[in-house]
């Protein structure tokens, strides 16, 4: 099965228009446009001619029939297929240094399994990763560049191939969606923009009969909560806070304990340092998890 580029939304919302209908457990290729929606053909594009509008589009809505809310929407990233050719840009006012930026200007990159061609000197290699994914909150429309408990505009460098992910239902259906693939993106996306590019994305959708309060992504090494806030400071606390309830909860530790260990092996790392909120994400390695009894 597959969702194609025609169904696509720029707010994740409750009564987004349904692209498809899946069962739990269904594996579905979602097709995506880049971030400017495919609107950057070449070096000479102007941000004039960019319709901002249509920035960070996701595809879908996909509706997972069993999902209710309540429930969580387990999300398998098998595999990104990426497209032949990336995009970066920088504008004026965008980025950490925006104010530092004089004119608008784009680079269009080759990409192949070798990596990313930067320049002529250059070669990037590959981080394949997807920046937009979530499903629709309870309340009010949210942008597709926004992050927030629902996924987003998360832009975690971990959202990558093997990762499995974790979101909370808040509506019937769940109506999840993706997009912002990056061919390669640094942790922070400081200049606003990775190697933004096309893509396939490969996933199975499955509903499990459990709570979570925000997303939580897992993969062979460890167990990570994502967290955005106004600043990287309540950011950082509501993961950690998280994490001390899921360690008091499913690993027996008293709340100062639970500090403790997050504080000698867990790490706090920058997601997304440029979207209208900052993302971080609380990482616990396994290996200590299975000595806490959580694996």
């Amino acid at each position: 099965m597959k969702v194609n580029t025609d169904k696509h939304v720029y707010m994740f919302s409750k009564n987004a228009i349904v692209a498809t209908t899946v069962r739990s457990g269904t594996t579905i290729t979602i097709e995506t446009l880049d971030a400017f929606s495919n609107q950057i053909v070449d070096e000479h594009s102007t941000f004039d001619e960019i319709d901002m509008s249509a920035v960070n589009p996701a595809t879908g809505a996909i509706y997972v029939e069993e999902a209710e809310v309540g429930d969580t929407l387990k999300v398998d990233i098998h595999s990104i297929d990426l497209a032949d050719q990336g995009v970066m840009a920088v504008a004026p006012t965008l980025g950490v240094l925006g104010d530092e930026v004089q004119l608008f200007q784009s680079k269009i990159m080759k990409v192949n399994d070798k990596g990313v061609q930067f320049n002529d000197r250059i070669t990037l290699p590959l981080r394949k990763m997807v920046g937009v994914i979530g499903v629709a909150p309870a309340g009010d429309d949210v942008s597709c560049g926004t992050p927030g408990n629902h996924g987003g505009n998360m832009d975690n460098t971990h959202m990558t191939e093997g990762a499995t992910v974790y979101f909370p239902v808040a509506t019937k259906g769940a109506l999840f969606a993706l997009g912002d693939v990056h061919a390669t993106m640094g942790d922070g996306e400081v200049c606003v923009t990775g190697v933004e590019i096309a893509a396939n994305v490969t996933v199975t959708l499955s509903v499990e009969k459990r709570k979570v309060e925000m997303p939580w992504l897992e993969n062979e090494q460890s167990v990570e909560v994502i967290a955005s806030a106004q600043t990287f400071e309540e950011a950082i606390q509501k993961g950690v806070k998280a994490w001390c309830s899921r360690l008091e909860t499913e690993g027996g530790l008293s709340f100062d304990e639970a500090m403790m260990l997050i504080s000698a092996c867990g790490n706090t790392e920058v997601c997304h340092a440029v979207n209208p909120l900052k993302t971080v994400r609380v990482v616990m390695g396994k290996d200590v998890l299975r000595q806490v009894g959580m694996e």
